[in-house]
């Protein structure tokens, strides 16, 4: 999961290429302090990206 500013733009070529990134989100608001500033946009987006896992693919064993 990765959070940026449409001004971030070349932070996202480097997180995919070294990394599997599976959620990208972009804020038109906050800056590098998001949780501070924007704090009810983060939570937003991480429930969003919990609530998009399959289930069954979470559940040990």
């Amino acid at each position: 999961m990765a959070v940026a500013l449409p001004t971030d733009v070349a932070i996202r070529r480097f997180a995919e290429r070294d990394h599997n990134v599976v959620r990208w989100t972009e804020f038109e608001r906050g800056g590098n302090f998001l949780a501070l500033e924007q704090p009810q946009l983060l939570i937003d987006d991480v429930n969003a990206f919990f609530a998009s896992l399959d289930k069954d693919a979470c559940v040990p064993g």
